[in-house]
């Protein structure tokens, strides 16, 4: 094994790191995005040319280029559930674009439960889910320029939140349970 030098890419992340933060980027962070006092650090440390194209080609690849943005990745009340009287749309594209953003979802956790949801319908796909997993694609364009950071501290703890909703799939009858786990005020997973 031998040393590379910094880290600076990683599986289509941008990771700048100082002295006691790191700075993890789908993209460059716009002015739009960022407190001001931020805003002077990153223009300082990030590169404009340096962007990762995935999100950018995904939305290029199935013509959301040009669609409006949306601030939430699938709407709460958003509810799926098998309709036979709703319109099929094609398997094949449909388990396409479910596979294009499973990806997308190691390093973005906000887009995890939609797409999953999404996902267990790929047998038979209607029409109605067709429109939750375009609304995740507006929702990529909305935030591309979004990234995370994480600060040093001095005392590292480790916490878990977890929440469940219990028969909360109407089909098959199964609970639905998510967390977050925070080391110091980090959020991690």
């Amino acid at each position: 094994m031998s040393m590379m030098g910094e880290l600076k890419f990683f599986l289509g992340l941008q990771i700048k790191q100082v002295v006691d933060m790191i700075y993890i980027l789908r993209r460059n962070m716009s002015r739009n995005y960022l407190m001001s006092h931020i805003l002077a650090t990153l223009q300082v440390l990030f590169d404009k040319r340096n962007t990762t194209k995935n999100e950018l080609s995904l939305l290029k690849k199935f013509n959301c280029e040009d669609c409006k943005t949306m601030s939430i990745p699938m709407h709460p009340t958003s509810i799926l559930s098998v309709d036979e009287s709703d319109k099929k749309v094609d398997q094949t594209s449909y388990k396409y674009m479910i596979g294009s953003i499973l990806y997308l979802t190691t390093s973005m956790l906000d887009i995890m439960f939609g797409v999953c949801l999404c996902a267990r319908f790929q047998v038979y796909p209607r029409e109605s889910y067709l429109t939750i997993v375009k609304h995740i694609f507006r929702y990529l364009k909305g935030t591309t320029n979004l990234g995370l950071y994480y600060k040093r501290y001095e005392q590292y703890m480790l916490k878990g939140c977890n929440d469940a909703h219990f028969v909360g799939d109407r089909i098959e009858r199964k609970s639905t349970s998510g967390g977050c786990h925070f080391i110091g005020p980090n959020l991690v997973s």
